[in-house]
């Protein structure tokens, strides 16, 4: 069964997405097993996911130099592998800059399940994670007195993202958007209800999400509230960042994952900023939500997330069908 990009559009939602990827990253963070022998002998809800494999696609110089990546993983009742593309540089093309495609196998019997178009897939499942860390770090950030979200970024993560946010936190009265390019703010601002402003105003607000392609940093600390929440995605791989050192430094970093952060994370990497604790473990309770401080939620994507989506959405087709 091939499914699609306008068939996930119709099968996927974030209302249940949402919640999806929020067990996910629970049962990533509390119930993955920790050698091979441990995999031999797992609970129902046990997540197998190795480390992300990079190669550079060494087709140009620069932006247009792309990456390809295979992230497998396994959980619950299925398996799956994402084969994803990112190209800067197809932005001035009016491509987009990830691509991807997602096979699902039945675990208990390898049997292929469904492929599907992971461009959107990764699209709404980045929003939702970024969806989750913010229902559950926003409680240490007084909920009541939150009410501003400041967009740096014009792009395909700056819509899914206030799709996913409004979802969890519909208080989020006012959203300040900011883009290198102003007639890009300018439409999304007219698209979303929200307003075009400076970069300096953007990054005063309450919640501020970082979706930008800049290779070097693009928010300072200095523009940051003493108790913000950052949402930092954008800036993909080890030598890129978005975030600059004092916003880095004087801050409780939260990741998805402390090893895939590490590696893949140009904020994280070259700030030489130190994780605190993976959403996952605040999620289950194992660790406290962080309190009366400034909080930096780094995601750089993960292959359970894309596997808990494929899965829904194949569900969604096989319910159809019957």
């Amino acid at each position: 069964m091939y499914i699609s990009e306008s068939e996930v559009r119709s099968a996927l939602t974030y209302e249940a997405l949402i919640p999806a990827i929020r067990q996910a990253l629970v049962d990533f963070s509390t119930n993955r097993p920790g050698d091979d022998r441990a995999a031999n002998n797992l609970s129902a809800n046990a997540v197998i996911q190795p480390p992300r494999t990079i190669l550079r696609a060494g087709n140009a110089e620069g932006d247009m130099n792309g990456w390809f990546a295979v992230m497998p993983a396994i959980a619950g009742d299925v398996m799956g592998v994402k084969s994803v593309t990112f190209y800067p540089g197809n932005a001035a093309l009016g491509v987009p800059t990830h691509m991807a495609v997602i096979t699902l196998l039945r675990r208990a019997t390898g049997e292929p399940l469904a492929v599907l178009d992971g461009r959107l897939i990764t699209e709404m499942r980045t929003a939702a994670v970024s969806a989750v860390a913010l229902d559950a770090l926003i409680g240490a950030l007084a909920p009541a007195a939150v009410r501003t979200l400041g967009i740096l970024g014009s792009g395909v993560q700056a819509r899914a993202h206030i799709r996913a946010l409004r979802l969890v936190r519909p208080a989020l009265e006012e959203i300040l958007v900011w883009s290198r390019t102003p007639s890009h703010a300018e439409t999304l601002a007219a698209e979303a209800g929200a307003r075009a402003v400076a970069i300096e105003e953007a990054a005063a607000a309450d919640v501020v999400l970082t979706v930008t392609g800049s290779p070097t940093p693009v928010l300072e600390g200095r523009w940051l509230k003493p108790h913000a929440l950052v949402l930092a995605v954008g800036a993909v791989g080890a030598d890129r960042r978005e975030l600059d050192d004092e916003a880095m430094l004087s801050s409780c970093l939260i990741a998805e994952s402390r090893d895939a952060a590490e590696r893949e994370s140009g904020d994280i990497r070259l700030s030489g900023a130190r994780i605190d604790a993976e959403i996952g473990q605040i999620l289950a309770g194992a660790i406290p939500a962080p309190g009366n401080r400034r909080i930096v939620f780094k995601s750089v994507g993960m292959a359970i997330e894309d596997l808990v989506a494929a899965r829904l959405v194949w569900a969604a087709r096989e319910n159809e069908n019957k």
